[in-house]
């Protein structure tokens, strides 16, 4: 009888082509703007019997994670080349084509680009640097020190604002007259993230005037904001400033031959005719810097929405790589609008043990200003940090500026010493860390609290408590949450709804998620 089910068996395989192997896996970091093109890879996926698994992060991270020894994943699609060549200094990435082209451009509010004088005209990097002197615009933008988005735009200005060398030299970058007006710029960032992908998704969630992001994500911002009846985004191209995103694809050779072989498939299939018409539905350029407006679709490549299909874009030369990194050194520690942090840390009973350890080591990460200083997170002089250690109720409070390596390290000697003990409330030191806030002139900040738990909050104030304190303040306040241990997904879930923040999950790699939720402030 075993015998004969053997055989049938093995009969059904054979006539039907069912296969009991497993499929080979392939894995591709990507950045954030990818994800609508994930469908693509996946149809491939099926075509090919191969498990794919894309994971998204910013450009930079992905730079960072190429310079490693053993990257864990077989292919690189960051947003432009320069990551790639920035970090792959063991030379494994190979066969790079770009898959597709993005501008990054403002999108405007319609109505206010109208006001500003900007509909149907040349916008210059000056133009919008006068309507921020003038208090006419606010933008959302990524951090320059961890998406390519806001790096590329950040290039941008630094490019017309030295009046458009041939090529961006170091002290070029030293210049007084560069600090002035590239502080002044980058005061209009009114929100901050570490992700393209996410700003979208804000904007869409809350009502703001204006986004830095590619010519894509605009586009896709755009179909849902006239889904939902509100007011499209107008894009606007900066004529002495522009940038544009390659989207290359790259095999990280790992001595497997077979996934090398899967991989030129994948790209094949990326470039074939068809799939780059898709690509093109999808709102990505597919020609060099022009798309052939006679195969686009208007509905997608709106000229009502300042998209300008056709025209021949001129983007910026980006300088050397020494240049591109004391660039990004100088927007994390010079440049940039600074930052006002609020962190709150869970102290309770639970994390007692090997929960403690990687909270301190976390904290370790974003006080100590060398190891900070790897993953360009380092505080400004003008940062300004609060620790808020909390159990059953708030159990001290610090304030240090980042010029302040002393307090900075002081902090960290006291959450050496501070012991996890009793019940968890999370609310209560949240809106501590509200009160806070509300103390500064946020004008000159991007303010966010952090929260960092592994339990459910079981004593103490509520999530009422958090929201009536939330929305009394009537600021744009977010709180990013920090996923650990048991926290409740759901308690931390309306918290980001309510405020415009975001989860970080840290079951696996706390420190990693109190890096990445740096890139959002």
């Amino acid at each position: 009888m075993k015998k004969n089910l053997i055989v049938f068996v093995s009969l059904l395989i054979m006539f039907t082509g069912v296969s009991c192997a497993k499929k080979p896996r392939f894995t591709i970091i990507s950045g954030s703007e990818n994800k609508s093109l994930e469908v693509l890879v996946l149809e491939f996926g099926r075509k090919e019997r191969v498990e794919i698994e894309m994971s998204y992060s910013g450009s930079v991270d992905i730079s960072q994670k190429l310079s490693k020894d053993n990257p864990d994943f077989d292919a690189v699609w960051p947003a432009s080349s320069i990551w790639i060549s920035m970090g792959d200094s063991k030379h494994r990435v190979r066969h790079v084509q770009s898959i597709m082209r993005s501008p990054i451009v403002i999108g405007v509010r319609k109505t206010l680009a109208h006001e500003l004088g900007w509909i149907g005209h040349d916008v210059k990097i000056k133009d919008i640097l006068s309507a921020i002197k003038s208090k006419k615009l606010s933008f959302m933008m990524t951090s320059a020190t961890q998406s390519n988005s806001g790096a590329m735009a950040y290039f941008g200005f630094l490019y017309a604002l030295l009046g458009n060398p041939e090529m961006i030299e170091l002290s070029d970058l030293h210049r007084k007259d560069l600090k002035a007006g590239i502080r002044t710029i980058l005061s209009g960032i009114h929100r901050s993230s570490g992700s393209s992908g996410w700003l979208k998704d804000l904007y869409l969630k809350k009502n703001y005037d204006a986004m830095v992001n590619y010519e894509s994500i605009i586009i896709e911002t755009n179909l849902e904001l006239i889904r939902n009846g509100r007011e499209p985004l107008y894009a606007i191209y900066p004529v002495d400033g522009l940038s544009i995103a390659d989207s290359p694809l790259g095999y990280v050779n790992r001595s497997d031959d077979a996934k090398e072989k899967i991989f030129l498939k994948l790209q094949e299939f990326l470039l074939s005719k068809e799939v780059q018409q898709k690509i093109l539905a999808h709102g990505r350029r597919t020609g060099i810097t022009a798309v052939d407006v006679s195969a686009i679709d208007t509905t997608i490549f709106n000229p009502d929405w300042g998209i300008n299909a056709g025209k021949i874009l001129i983007p910026i030369k980006l300088p050397r790589q020494e240049v591109i990194r004391e660039a990004l050194e100088l927007y994390q520690t010079a440049f940039r609008k600074p930052s006002l942090t609020v962190y709150c840390l869970d102290f309770s009973g639970s994390m007692t043990g090997d929960g403690i350890e990687q909270l301190r080591k976390a904290m370790e990460l974003i006080l100590d200003t060398e190891k900070s200083k790897e993953y360009l997170i380092q505080p400004s002089r003008e940062d300004v940090i609060v620790i808020i250690p909390f159990s059953n109720q708030p159990l001290w409070q610090a304030t240090a500026s980042g010029a302040n390596h002393y307090e900075l390290n002081a902090f960290l000697t006291k959450l050496q010493n501070q012991q996890p003990a009793g019940g968890t409330d999370i609310y209560t030191p949240l809106i501590m860390a509200l009160n806070t806030i509300k103390k500064y002139n946020l004008s000159h900040y991007i303010p966010a609290v952090v929260l960092m738990t592994d339990g459910e909050s079981n004593t103490g104030a509520v999530f009422a408590d958090l929201e009536r304190a939330w929305r009394s303040l009537g600021l744009d306040i977010p709180i990013f949450s920090i996923l650990f241990g048991n926290a409740s997904r759901s308690q931390l879930d309306k918290i980001s709804e309510l405020t415009g923040g975001k989860i970080f999950d840290g079951r696996k790699d706390l420190l990693g998620a109190f890096k990445e939720v740096k890139g959002y402030n």
